[in-house]
């Protein structure tokens, strides 16, 4: 679980860096998209140590991986802790403190929804929301010109950035971080860090696609 959720954390930090290539220009961005699946003149991404367009489908396969696993680890850790309490607690007292912990299960729910809906909208399906596939730049932009997709979009970046300070905090707690209230307190900081550089790093760009700072 600790693993693969830092694993997933460091993609939306590179993703992230991505998407504000936005606001460099139509030819810069395009051409990081098309980099980054091999299509370039100079062969994409980690060429010629890897042929052209391979490294997209090898992180993908990672990506695919990860997420399968951080699934899996979470019914796992469930089941076990529902066997090891019975049917229910005799007295409850909750030590969870923060929202986004008490929340993790059905708010990751909502997040694999979210990737989901994500992923179809701009990979398996580009341009459905419309735009071209073959001008990413274009194609985000027009997706985000529409109000409600930026209004849904920050709603599940609230979610995620939940998911992600309580899964960051937790992460290193698992790997042995957490030794002591010093190290718990600069976690803590760390971890809301994080969570705040995620959602302002990806609600800039779509709020400037609307506003029109980035033009179509």
């Amino acid at each position: 679980m600790a693993v693969s959720g830092l694993i997933m954390i460091a993609f939306l930090l590179f993703h992230m860096y991505g998407n504000l290539k936005m606001f460099v220009g139509t030819e810069a961005f395009d051409h990081y998209a098309h980099w980054l699946k091999g299509a370039t003149e100079d062969g994409g991404i980690l060429y010629p140590i890897m042929p052209a367009g391979t490294f997209i489908w090898v992180f993908r396969f990672v990506m695919v991986i990860a997420v399968a696993a951080h699934i899996w680890s979470a019914y796992v850790l469930t089941m076990e802790t529902r066997a090891n309490r019975g049917d229910k607690y005799v007295n409850i007292k909750k030590q969870a403190q923060t929202y986004s912990a008490r929340t993790m299960r059905w708010g990751g729910v909502i997040v694999l929804a979210f990737l989901i809906f994500h992923l179809i909208q701009f990979t398996i399906v580009p341009g459905s929301m419309g735009g071209s596939g073959d001008e990413p730049h274009t194609m985000v932009v027009a997706g985000f010109q529409q109000w409600w997709m930026v209004a849904l979009y920050a709603i599940c970046m609230v979610l995620v950035c939940m998911h992600v300070r309580h899964g960051f905090w937790s992460a290193f707690t698992t790997l042995g971080a957490n030794t002591s209230a010093n190290a718990r307190k600069w976690l803590n900081i760390l971890a809301y860090a994080v969570a705040a550089i995620l959602y302002v790093g990806f609600m800039i760009m779509p709020l400037a696609v609307l506003f029109r700072v980035i033009p179509a």
